[in-house]
């Protein structure tokens, strides 16, 4: 299939789609005599589990040494649990900065309900933001 109909077919951007053979992560396909680039149907589901790990929050670095693997005849699965482990070590702590700052965030909201905006002192950017 040409590039356009695998866009539409995947909801990958043809650009996205040349970054990807660029990168290695699809394989570049053949070119017609025309020279149009074209692609077989197994890239299909390549597409989908770029996709699927890119949501997970893995980088196209990550997902092309997982691919390398598969293309080499080996089996990724180990690499791939080492590589969701430690994604969700990640959004954990990701998770625990967001608390911490919704805490402040509710803090500075509950100070600055009782603030009088008449009292800032104008050598300050804002009396809301900064030492109490």
């Amino acid at each position: 299939m040409l590039i356009g109909e695998l866009a539409v077919r995947s909801g990958v951007a043809a650009k996205t789609l040349r970054y990807y053979e660029d990168i290695g992560v699809i394989d570049v396909p053949e070119r017609s005599p025309a020279g149009d680039r074209l692609y077989r149907e197994d890239v299909l589901p390549r597409l989908e589990f770029i996709r699927s790990a890119q949501a997970l929050g893995l980088s196209l670095g990550e997902i092309r040494g997982i691919v390398a693997l598969r293309d080499d005849g080996e089996t990724p699965c180990g690499h791939v649990l080492d590589l969701l482990r430690a994604r969700s070590r990640e959004v954990a702590r990701t998770i625990r900065r967001l608390r911490a700052i919704d805490a402040e965030l509710k803090a500075l909201v509950a100070r600055a309900e009782s603030l009088d905006p008449a009292e800032c002192d104008p050598t300050r950017v804002c009396h809301l933001i900064g030492s109490a």
